[in-house]
C-alpha cells in the first residue's frame, strides 16, 4: 500500500487543527453568551444553571477531541 503525499498529510493536519480552533472559539462565544444571558436579570434560575453546565460539559468534551499528529 502506498503512503499519501506529505503535502496531503500536512493539509489534513492543518485542516483538523483549524476546525478544532474554530470550535474552541465557537464554544467560548456560546458560553459567554449563555453567561451574559443568565446574569442579565440579576439572578440564576435552575434553567440558566442547567444551560451553563451543559454548554461547559460540551466545551470540555470538545477540548478532549484535540487532533493528534
Amino acid at each position: 500500500m502506498t503512503r499519501p503525499p506529505t503535502e496531503l498529510l500536512s493539509f489534513l493536519f492543518n485542516l483538523k487543527n483549524g476546525i478544532w480552533f474554530l470550535g474552541i472559539s465557537s464554544w467560548l462565544f456560546g458560553l459567554a453568551d449563555r453567561a451574559i444571558a443568565a446574569l442579565m436579570d440579576g439572578y440564576l434560575s435552575a434553567l440558566d444553571i442547567t444551560q451553563l453546565f451543559t454548554a461547559s460539559f460540551f466545551f470540555v468534551g470538545w477540548l478532549f477531541l484535540k487532533p493528534g499528529k
